[in-house]
């Protein structure tokens, strides 16, 4: 299989650990045509929950502004409609400035006039890398009283950044599949005017209807958020198959108008024992 990682397991949470949990339930707003809970509605379950999690912490005055670089999801059985969820967060690893939060989510599927067959729950593990930011958008150290509360979740204080994608696309002419434009809406944007980091999901899944092979089984979808993207700006995406893995790049104009990575993706199959 070609990927541009070796796949990893995530870490699992450290036994005793305090941690996070919630129960929610699965949209209708957030399924494709066959049930199942698209990518960008796990990118916004992970959102509601980062939320909720922080509003009920020591620092949520001290520490009220993230941003999330990463996201890596491993879907090993799709969270479907209709079911509840219940979620665990916990941070599995983290620096002076910034953060890994782990999210499990396990289903409890159920069944309808719409689906009414018997089918699994639902498990999908997440890892996000989140920065601590000051008021103004700048990185920020984590407060003291934060770096209490992450050291009971983890042993692990030495976290750094490597990517995980390639950021650099390949030239058009490198790859089979032609560029295409993808169009946001006025909804997509937040009130900072910055791109919702589930939006950028959309031009995934619109990505995977033709690569449907790879959500036959366990499959793991990382995003690495390089530069924001504003009202008005756009989205042309660079798409390239290798066996088993989809890579895309959302691209923008950059200073001089070349095109440059805003944000990079890959879907690919996770191996079996």
């Amino acid at each position: 299989m070609s990927t541009p990682y070796p796949y990893e397991p995530m870490t699992v949470r450290r036994t005793g650990a305090p941690f996070y949990a919630a129960d929610y339930r699965v949209r209708t707003g957030d399924i494709d045509q066959e049930m199942r809970v698209r990518l960008d509605g796990l990118a916004r379950y992970l959102q509601d929950v980062a939320n909720d999690n922080i509003a009920v912490t020591d620092f949520a005055d001290t520490d009220p502004f993230w941003i999330i670089r990463r996201t890596v999801i491993d879907v090993f059985e799709p969270l479907t409609w209709p079911s509840d969820f219940r979620v665990e967060r916990w941070c599995g690893a983290f620096s002076t400035r910034w953060t890994d939060m782990r999210v499990t989510i396990r289903g409890t599927a159920q069944t309808n006039r719409f689906n009414p067959e018997p089918r699994p729950g639902g498990h999908v593990e997440t890892n996000a890398f989140w920065i601590n930011m000051t008021e103004s958008g700048m990185p920020a150290r984590i407060s003291d009283t934060a770096m209490r509360t992450l050291t009971e979740m983890t042993d692990e204080h030495r976290l750094r950044w490597k990517a995980m994608n390639p950021g650099e696309a390949p030239p058009a002419s490198d790859v089979d599949l032609p560029d295409r434009e993808h169009v946001l809406r006025v909804t997509d944007f937040d009130p900072f005017r910055h791109l919702n980091n589930a939006a950028y999901f959309a031009a995934v899944e619109d990505e995977l209807v033709d690569h449907l092979d790879l959500l036959d089984g366990p499959h793991r979808a990382v995003i690495e958020y390089l530069r924001p993207v504003t009202p008005g700006v756009p989205i042309t995406v660079r798409r390239q198959r290798l066996d088993d893995c989809l890579l895309l790049w959302l691209l923008i104009p950059g200073d001089d108008d070349a095109l440059v990575t805003a944000a990079s993706v890959s879907v690919a199959v996770i191996p079996r024992d």
